[in-house]
């Protein structure tokens, strides 16, 4: 099996996990109901497959280090009258194994069979730096 469709993105000015988390636990990273969310200029057009169990891969310093399932989309209007739309998740994030990614912009989807697998349990309190843990990964300690 395949796994859900996901998405990957860029954790822009986090440079750990610590740094998202004390992000989301900002109101202003938040909608109405409390929980954290991302808005981005693009709706997702295959939104019904992200929405049947995927998850959102955060790259932070080169690598996918997180996630975060994705719980519903909310249009959001700006200021400027443009209807974005705001990914909203759960606020439990998982760490993953580290993969590395390249800069870009935007989200991309990511296939289930192309997503990193979660860390065992008792691994996911590390919040090593990105070149570490990969390479740990790679030597099969993490």
């Amino acid at each position: 099996m395949a796994g859900p469709l996901n998405l990957v993105k860029l954790c822009v000015g986090a440079d750990s996990v610590a740094d998202l988390a004390d992000w989301q636990a900002q109101p202003r990273a938040q909608g109405a109901d409390g929980r954290p969310r991302h808005v981005t200029r693009m709706w997702p057009r295959r939104a019904d497959e992200l929405l049947a169990g995927g998850s959102l891969y955060w790259v932070i310093a080169g690598a996918i280090a997180v996630r975060q399932r994705i719980l519903r989309l909310d249009p959001v209007t700006g200021a400027d009258g443009i209807v974005r739309c705001g990914i909203v998740f759960d606020p439990a994030l998982v760490r993953t194994r580290a993969a590395p990614r390249r800069p870009f912009q935007g989200w991309r989807y990511l296939p289930g069979e192309a997503a990193p697998a979660d860390l065992p349990a008792g691994a996911e309190t590390a919040d090593l730096p990105g070149p570490l843990a990969r390479a740990l990964d790679e030597i099969g300690v993490l």
